[in-house]
């Protein structure tokens, strides 16, 4: 046990919540949620992302066999891009709720 011990004396320390400790253990982990929930928003915009990409991607692809146009795929894009912007304002204001 107490090797164990020794051996854990170079493991980094616990970072602390982005938004400090607080005053008692229910105000860290409350800082400790949030952190969470920013991390889950970021992962729903970086999908968001990746699924505008593909979506734009598959558009341009079709342009090439001749079942879609440019001016869909600038549509596309156009969209996309509304739609990412919409979802990260969205997720700012959910998270500035908390």
């Amino acid at each position: 046990m107490l090797s164990s011990l020794a051996q854990a004396q170079g493991l980094p320390t616990l970072e602390d919540p982005s938004r400090g400790t607080g005053s008692g253990i229910m105000d860290t982990l409350r800082n400790y949620g949030y952190d969470i929930v920013m991390l889950i928003a970021l992962l729903v915009v970086a999908s968001m992302f990746v699924g505008v990409c593909y979506h734009a991607y598959g558009t341009y692809a079709e342009i090439h066999t001749g079942r879609k146009t440019w001016g869909q795929f600038g549509l596309t894009v156009a969209v996309g891009a509304v739609l990412l912007v919409v979802g990260i304002w969205l997720l700012t204001e959910a998270t500035g709720v908390l």
